[in-house]
């Protein structure tokens, strides 16, 4: 089976073409802000980015009509159940207006519609970052004008559990219970019960550990008084909780890699700030097993920070008595996006419908 795989980024578009579980084409089509400044919406991008894809595919010999299936990466939608769903007129719909916000990745499932109805094969997305299988007492935050938000790493945590589950365990992910941890510019921490996410932090704008780049949870009357001192625009506030939150605020850079260098160098507020970030991810890993009732079949640690050996190993020696913890550095999302076609190509599972 040979399937195209587009996953766009803010000044990036990732395609591949994968032969089953191997991408035999790999490719990033890099965009200037330039480039990129003449358009005043993101989903103005589209013919842009789908007329690159074409183009690339053709200078490398690459036709449609030797692909089975075009594979997007899911954008902002409703919150929906995880899994592998067909690119339908109402998924479309909701991708172009914006309904759920607006975001490069939002071009992945247009993008895989438009060159998938041009060649006459099915065009899928995979586990989108609006996810949703939160049970509902998970949902109460403590006040019914704020209820829980479900968005964090879907496509790489799901992924790593199906991995986790066939290779160390030799059973399904539906049969496992595991602790999920993305380590990236964002954390997000995921209790994953026979096949769902029946709770998980918010990874974008509040909630659980802090990250490189990211707040996390903040002291909630501390965050009011900030927000009504008149120092401070909404838009600045925004950026204190995403952007340029957590690591970043600390130590003016988002570079994990960059900290982690510092502290083994001896500087002793690097080595905090990084010591605080595997403090509270253990934290939340603890409260995530409370979730699964102990019943953890391993934790997984997964994401760019996971290639820190020192900082999985920190966490580690604080969540161990839980459950063997498994690291998997690095998020294949390409390869995840693949193997999310792959099962429907193969008949393993139906392809869903986005209503």
């Amino acid at each position: 089976m040979r399937q195209l795989i587009i996953n766009p980024g803010s000044t990036s578009t990732k395609i591949a073409v994968y032969k089953d579980e191997n991408s035999i084409f790999e490719i990033t089509l890099r965009h200037s802000n330039e480039e990129l400044g003449i358009y005043s919406k993101v989903s103005d991008q589209f013919e842009f980015r789908k007329d690159l894809i074409v183009n690339s595919l053709k200078e490398n010999n690459i036709t449609l009509e030797s692909l089975d299936a075009v594979v997007g990466r899911g954008g902002l939608l409703k919150p929906i159940e995880g899994g592998t769903y067909a690119v339908n007129d109402k998924l479309v719909e909701d991708l172009k207006t914006n309904t759920k916000g607006e975001h490069a990745s939002n071009l992945g499932g247009l993008i895989a519609r438009s060159i998938g109805d041009e060649a006459n094969i099915p065009s899928f997305i995979v586990d989108p970052v609006v996810v949703d299988e939160m049970i509902d007492v998970a949902r109460i935050s403590g006040h019914p004008n704020f209820e829980r938000v479900s968005i964090w790493h879907a496509l790489n945590q799901k992924a790593v559990a199906r991995r986790a589950a066939t290779e160390k365990f030799g059973k399904k992910y539906d049969e496992m219970n595991f602790v999920v941890v993305h380590l990236g510019g964002g954390i997000s921490v995921g209790a994953h019960k026979k096949g769902k996410v029946i709770d998980v932090n918010n990874a974008l704008n509040g909630e659980g550990p802090f990250s490189p780049e990211r707040s996390g949870s903040l002291p909630a009357e501390q965050l009011v008084k900030t927000c009504f001192s008149g120092d401070y625009s909404e838009s600045d506030i925004k950026k204190m909780i995403v952007g340029k939150g957590g690591i970043s605020a600390y130590l003016g850079t988002n570079n994990a890699k960059e900290v982690s260098d510092k502290a083994k160098a001896g500087d002793d507020k690097a080595k905090l700030i990084y010591s605080a970030m595997a403090y509270q991810v253990a934290k939340a890993v603890g409260e995530y097993a409370v979730v699964l009732d102990g019943e953890v079949d391993a934790i997984l640690i997964t994401g760019g920070i996971a290639y820190d050996k020192d900082f999985v190993a920190m966490i580690e020696k604080k969540v161990k008595f839980i459950a063997e913890v498994i690291a998997y550095p690095g998020e294949d999302e390409l390869l995840a996006l693949a193997q999310g076609g792959l099962r429907v190509l193969r008949q393993e599972e139906s392809a869903k419908e986005y209503k």
